[in-house]
């Protein structure tokens, strides 16, 4: 979920003391390695109030007891309704696009007990059984975009693999026809690489995408298939109360959150093994002898590592409380930082370490509450199939740049890089 770019250090209302400035928040090179500012907020002001590059006045949470505790805090609404009338950057907040567009009403912005209604019946999408079934398709995706690249020694992972893997899979669970997959590739495309001001791509390929989701539902009205916007009409036609715009809004987000997630867990989680050589062998050494075990818990500790949400998204008091020891009050919004939070040494030993075996992981990186992530049981399906693939297929897989020429996008929700060069 791309948000505003970053610009120079944050505004603060509680800069702790002279002698201990707070680092530069949401700059270029903050962007690029956010950790250490991280580490600093965690011991120094663990929930920090600060003016973000947008204009928005937050807090930002980062220790990791008072994330979960947040994360799961009926207090801390996902309604941008109760974001205080008077406050700063009123508007600027959520996804860009989505207000002007009519598509508002899905599960990152509304609380029980309309988030209980609309949650049950997309979940019938991500049951086990469901995304099992979906795997020999997301196998077979996967090859088809390796066999693209493979014989060239090059590639860029972002672009040629990362990215294009979640896109068409999301497509195919929707329903989207295969004649119109690529225009959906490109207006995704839009929502990662441009900005989301005035004249950002977000904003415009937000608005085609309820277009196309609107006339979508109408055509499949007529002729219901085995795919989730289908099932979203069936409900409606059931007697569940689901809206047109419901319905659209709900598949758009899933697109939406769920595309650029898998790029990024796919991204960051292929560039850590790239600059971790022990790990890496270890990896590849797991894959050869089919420990899938190290798999498993392998995806999960990139995911608490570098994890593709750097920021979980807004929440608003709705009414005043304490976290952390600091006064929040009604209306404020409220950041929780799972980067920070899944790197805190007070639940992780030796949280800066990448260990692909490490057990008790029990890490935030899908969130936690009745938000916890619809869609991780995809999620660690295309991640671990993605991974899995492209260490065993290309097993002499190396980053084709030095490590400081990469590029990481700007934005404030999510954590990803722009491109991942490598040779083979």
């Amino acid at each position: 979920m791309t948000g505003p770019a970053p610009t120079g250090p944050d505004t603060t209302d509680h800069a702790p003391t002279a002698a201990t400035p707070t680092p530069p928040l949401f700059t270029w090179s903050f962007a690029t390695d956010p950790y250490p500012a991280y580490a600093w907020l965690r011991e120094h002001s663990p929930v920090h109030r600060t003016t973000l590059p947008s204009g928005v006045e937050a807090w930002l949470v980062t220790r990791y007891a008072d994330a979960r505790q947040a994360l799961a805090d009926p207090r801390l609404s996902k309604n941008p309704v109760h974001h205080a009338a008077d406050a700063p950057g009123k508007s600027k907040t959520g996804i860009p696009g989505e207000r002007s567009a009519g598509l508002m009403t899905h599960l990152l912005n509304i609380d029980p007990p309309d988030h209980t209604r609309l949650r049950r019946l997309v979940s019938k999408a991500f049951t086990p059984r469901r995304v099992a079934a979906f795997a020999p398709r997301v196998q077979e995706l996967t090859d088809d975009l390796i066999d693209r690249f493979a014989q060239k020694g090059a590639a860029d992972l972002i672009h040629d693999f990362a990215f294009p893997l979640p896109i068409y899979a999301i497509c195919d669970l929707l329903g989207v026809p295969g004649e119109d997959q690529d225009d959906f590739r490109d207006w995704a495309g839009m929502m990662i690489r441009h900005g989301s001001g005035p004249r950002g791509g977000v904003a415009r390929s937000v608005k085609k995408i309820r277009a196309y989701l609107t006339e979508l539902i109408h055509r499949k009205r007529a002729d219901l298939a085995d795919d989730l916007i289908s099932d979203l009409i069936r409900a409606s036609d059931h007697g569940e109360h689901l809206t047109e715009n419901e319905a659209a809004a709900m598949a758009f987000v899933i697109l939406f959150a769920g595309f650029e997630t898998t790029i990024n867990l796919i991204g960051n989680g292929t560039y850590a093994l790239l600059t971790h050589d022990e790990q890496r062998a270890r990896f590849r050494r797991a894959l050869a002898e089919g420990d899938t075990g190290l798999l498993e818990t392998g995806v999960e500790e990139l995911l608490r590592f570098d994890g593709p949400v750097e920021l979980a998204t807004w929440r608003y008091a709705t009414e005043a409380l304490d976290i952390g020891g600091e006064s929040i009050r009604r209306g404020d919004p409220v950041l929780v930082v799972l980067a920070a939070a899944d790197r805190d040494p007070g639940r992780f030993p030796d949280p800066d370490t990448l260990d692909l075996a490490r057990r008790d992981n029990q890490h935030l990186g899908y969130g936690h509450g009745i938000h916890y992530c619809l869609g991780a049981p995809l999620a660690r399906l295309e991640g671990q199939t993605a991974l899995a693939t492209l260490f065993t297929r290309l097993p002499d897989l190396r980053l084709a740049v030095d490590p400081d020429e990469l590029r990481w996008r700007g934005g404030l929700i999510m954590r990803g890089l722009r491109t991942l060069p490598v040779e083979f």
